[in-house]
Parts: structure tokens; sequence; C-alpha cells
């Protein structure tokens, strides 16, 4: 009988190797693993996965990278080794060449990052008022969801110049008292009152001409009332020319031109210094707002008011020519203004009786000016000698000296007062001194 297992296989040198081989990797691998649980540093393959930080193997090594770093030049350049020059770069280096205007700040920004005006301005399209209408429109908000939108209907061509809170009759019909001038001020509508219609603009409106040029001239259509032309054409302030109307810079007072009229009033009182000492000026009465449109020039911002009355049209004349306006009236309340808003408040044949009901409307100047600030006031009353105009004058030099307003200057048809600097004058007025000080409580920023 034969044994299972061929001796002689076993005894031959091959698989002697073999067995021997097997020993050894064993051996091994139990010493591996035997030193990796004595605190040893372990063999990469017996680690233990664990949240640490890997150290880079690069670690407590030192490198000379001054190759890397570009050279820059100093007092001392370096020693050790020559630096290869960075090869040039392959884009084109940035244009430095100054702007030619570095003070222009509108326009929009091109393809380099520079401003630049070269981009085109919508113009007016007159046919969206003109054939403006009141049907209802369809608006699709998406492919599956519609909305039904209603136009505001188109207001009747006589309300082209509606102002609400100016033009309320219901609101102006009750007032029980028109002589100070109630009417002329604020009378907006109820909550639910206002209107529901487009006031639409004149006939024929055109894009306004652009400032500097709208200060002497402005497209007829977009005001197109004669009023003004035919009772102050002949005192320089406006006229009519073809499709346009041209301002002289004229007005009543200063027929010789708005700009001459600046002079004089700086060339009175030095200390005014238009553009420096004052720079916020506040026109009383501005007709066509030539006084706000040439201080401009001068680095001086002039806000021009008027009321609405039967020259309804020349605050919309000051905004045509791109002079900031407001319609407003002295009449019983406080303006729309803070106190201390102004250095110079200007009142050129304004129509205003500064001396009525012991000068309430002065206190509203005052109120207005900053301390040391300055009323100009050009009237009749500063240089005719009729009996009438002199109790006028008398009533005004009395009621400023109340107000402890010094005459500073009184030159031809101009007179100038100036608001005291401190509350000096104020605190040694006599007791029960007309008009009296306002009360400690009351708020003179709380306007109407």
């Amino acid at each position: 009988m034969k044994p299972l297992i061929n001796t002689d296989f076993i005894k031959t040198p091959q698989i002697l190797k073999i067995t021997a081989f097997a020993l050894i990797s064993i051996t091994f691998f139990y010493l591996g693993k035997h030193w990796s649980n004595s605190g040893y540093q372990q063999l990469l393959f017996f680690s233990t996965p664990q949240n640490s930080i890997s150290i880079s193997p690069n670690n407590d090594k030192s490198f000379n990278i001054t190759s890397l770093i570009p050279l820059i030049q100093s007092d001392h350049p370096p020693t050790e080794q020559a630096i290869t020059p960075t090869p040039p770069s392959i884009y084109p280096p940035p244009d430095e060449s100054p702007l030619s205007n570095p003070n222009r700040t509108f326009g929009i920004i091109d393809s380099d990052g520079k401003m630049t005006d070269d981009f085109e301005v919508g113009e007016f399209d007159p046919d969206i008022a003109e054939n403006w209408g009141n049907e209802t429109g369809i608006e699709s908000a998406s492919t599956n969801f519609k909305v039904r939108v209603r136009k505001y209907e188109l207001c009747p061509g006589s309300m082209r110049e509606y102002i609400p809170c100016l033009d309320n009759v219901e609101a102006i019909k009750r007032l029980k008292l028109t002589e100070k001038g109630e009417r002329f001020e604020r009378h907006c509508p109820e909550k639910g009152k206002g209107l529901n219609c487009l006031v639409p603009p004149p006939k024929g409106y055109r894009q306004p001409i652009p400032w500097p040029r709208s200060r002497d001239e402005v497209w007829y259509s977009n005001v197109p009332h004669t009023r003004l032309v035919d009772d102050k054409g002949g005192q320089n302030w406006i006229s009519k020319e073809k499709e346009k109307f041209k301002f002289p810079g004229g007005g009543t007072q200063f027929i010789h031109g708005a700009d001459k009229y600046l002079d004089q009033i700086a060339q009175m009182v030095p200390d005014i210094t238009f553009g420096h000492h004052t720079r916020m000026i506040l026109d009383v009465g501005c007709g066509v707002a030539s006084f706000g449109a040439y201080s401009l020039s001068r680095n001086v911002m002039t806000m021009s008011i008027a009321p609405k009355d039967v020259h309804e049209n020349q605050i919309q004349f000051a905004l045509e020519r791109g002079v900031p306006a407001m319609v407003a009236a002295f009449a019983t309340h406080r303006l729309l203004y803070p106190s201390q808003a102004f250095e110079l408040i200007h009142c050129s044949r304004c129509r205003i009786n500064w001396t009525r009901d012991d000068g309430i409307l002065l206190l509203e100047v005052n109120r207005m000016l900053r301390a040391g600030g300055y009323f100009a006031w050009a009237a009749q009353p500063v240089y005719k000698h009729e009996q009438v105009l002199e109790e006028q004058w008398a009533e005004m030099l009395n009621l400023t000296t109340h107000l402890c307003w010094e005459l500073v200057k009184k030159e031809g048809y101009i007179a100038i007062w100036r608001k005291p600097r401190n509350n000096g004058c104020y605190l040694s007025r006599d007791t029960g001194a007309i008009p009296p000080l306002c009360d400690p409580d009351d708020d003179p920023d709380n306007v109407w």
C-alpha cells in the first residue's frame, strides 16, 4: 500500500526554500505587531486612524528660497547669490496717463475702468402722454400666470398745472379768513380724496434744455404762458422769441441784470462774500428766479420761493431753468425749512408786509437765519420819500431794532440788516418788550 504523501517531494530543495520564506515572513509580522503595541513609533501599515494633524515630511528642514523672491532695490543689495531677473509679463502695463478731468464724477465705466460719457440717454417721448389710454391692459408675469393691471386714467387737460395741496378748491372754500394769504398755503386733500389720475404735461412738452443754457432760455411749449411777458417784459425779466422764452437776467429792482445786482450786495457788505461766508440763500418772491440762477455761478445754492398767484407759473419757470425752487408763501404758518438754515434771506419787491401783526413774518425770517446772517430788502420804502412809504420805513426800523438786528448798510434801493451772533441783546431787553422771546419749550424746528 502506497503512502498518502510523497516524502520525496517534501525532501526536494524547492519546497524547503518556500517553507523557510514563509516562516521568516510570519516571524517579521509578529515582531512588527509587538513593537507597535509597545509604545514605539508605529509602522505605517499598523497605524490606527486618529484625529490629528499630519506633519509635513519637510518639517525641521531649511531651504534657500532667495531665488524665488524678486529682487528689491535697496541700499544693501544681496551678496549671497545672483538672482535671475523675472521674465517680462505677457500682459501690457496699465495705462497710467492722467484723466483729462480728474474731478469728473458722472458717466459710466468703460471696459478699461475709466469714466466716460459715451452713452445714450433716452429721449422724451411726448406720444406717451398724448396717447395715454385709460383701458385695462394685460401684463404677463410668467408663461403660466397673468395679472390684470388697470392704468391710471389721464387727468383732463385743464389740470396740466394742478398741484394737489395748493389747488384743493373744496378746502379753500371752507376757509373763514383769507386776508393774510391763507389761500396760498398748503391745503392737502384728506385721506381717500387724493388724485387717482395722472396730471398730463403741457401739450407739446419737449425735453428741457440742459444747464447752463437753460439759465438763459427754455422751450415755450414747456411753460406755455405769456402773462409774465406781458406784465414784466419791460423790466427785463423775460421775453419770447419764436419757440423759446429768453431770460436777460433782470428784475424789478435789478433791471441791469442779476449779476451786477449780486456785485452791488457784495460791495455793500464785503463780509457776505458769496461762495465763502454765504453759501445758502432763500430768495423770497423770486419771480423767474434770475437771482438764484446767477448765484449758482458764485458757488451759492439759492432756494427760490413764490406763491402760486396770478403769476402762477413763476416757479415752473425756475424749475425749467434748472434752479431749485418751491411754491411757498409767508402767511400764517412756518415755512418748511429748519431753523438757522440760511446765511442770507433776500426779498426784492416780494410784496410782503413785514411789519404786520407785530412783525410775525419777520420773526419767521429771524428763525430761519443763522446767527450773524443777513436780511437784504430791496423795496420802495427803502429809497422813496413819499409819506406812506416813509412811515413804512420807520416801522421797519423800529421792528428790526426790537429784533436786535443791526442795519449794516443802506444804499440806493437796498437795505441790509444783520442778525446778532449771540443772545446778549435779547437778554438785555426790557420786560414786556415786543416781540416777546419764544417760550423755552418752543421747538424752532417744528415746522408745518
